[in-house]
């Protein structure tokens, strides 16, 4: 079972609409409650509380709390490459490459067959 996910698949993320950091509308929409209200809470309690545990706490939250993705997630390989960039970047930079590489070999292989003499030949013997 995922950390930070609800029964709708969708993951706990920072938002990239909210005002402050995004952390009460990730909240919000991970729970499935108006962003107002949990911004109401956070507010009241911010202030009776005495501004800095809160304060603390919800920046603590931005920091651990992943960014919510641009493009949605609808694959298990599109959330494991996710989050491999989310906790190494360089990781998923050198996954990148390495199937990069491995295409630019792949066609290599297929431009060196269809510019090759043989493949010359065989199409002539065919025709």
């Amino acid at each position: 079972m995922r950390r930070f996910e609800n029964r709708s698949g969708r993951g706990l993320y920072r938002s990239r609409d909210g005002v402050i950091l995004g952390v009460c509308r990730g909240i919000a929409e991970y729970f499935d409650f108006s962003v107002f209200w949990v911004r109401t809470i956070t507010i009241i309690v911010l202030f009776c509380s005495g501004l800095w545990p809160i304060a603390g706490l919800y920046f603590i939250a931005a920091l651990v709390m992943k960014p919510e993705p641009v493009i949605p997630i609808l694959t298990e390989d599109e959330q494991e490459f996710y989050d491999s960039y989310t906790h190494s970047r360089r990781g998923a930079v050198n996954r990148v490459r390495r199937r990069y590489d491995n295409l630019e070999r792949r066609i290599r292989r297929i431009e060196d067959t269809v510019t090759s003499r043989e493949f010359d030949w065989d199409r002539r013997i065919e025709n």
